[in-house]
Parts: C-alpha cells; sequence; structure tokens
C-alpha cells in the first residue's frame, strides 16, 4: 500500500485528538489543551519526521 502525505496524516492526528479528549476525564482540560496537547503534537511531528526519513532510507537500494 502506498502512503501519501493526507493518508499518514490523518490518523495520527485522530490518534493525537482522541487521546487529548480521553486525558480530559482524568485530568483538568486547561492541564491536558495547555501543556499535554502542545508536547503531543511535537512529539508527533518529530516522531513522523524520523519515521519518513527512515523509511525512505529502508527503501533505498
Amino acid at each position: 500500500m502506498e502512503f501519501d502525505f493526507p493518508r499518514s496524516v490523518v490518523p495520527l492526528a485522530a490518534i493525537v485528538a482522541v487521546a487529548s479528549i480521553g486525558l480530559t476525564s482524568v485530568m483538568t482540560p486547561s492541564t491536558v489543551f495547555m501543556m499535554v496537547l502542545p508536547s503531543m503534537i511535537v512529539f508527533s511531528v518529530v516522531a513522523f519526521f524520523f519515521g519518513m526519513k527512515h523509511g525512505e532510507f529502508r527503501a533505498s537500494p
């Protein structure tokens, strides 16, 4: 299956959204949306970038 950018980012955004909404049942929403959500977004962008570069490295002959 070929993955293009939207097909890769949409599940990642859905996972971050579900996790942040789920955390609001345990923590206060202000803490989740001001502290946890930005760090989740930054980590997911960094992990996506490194995963993409690793995939390009593994696919090259």
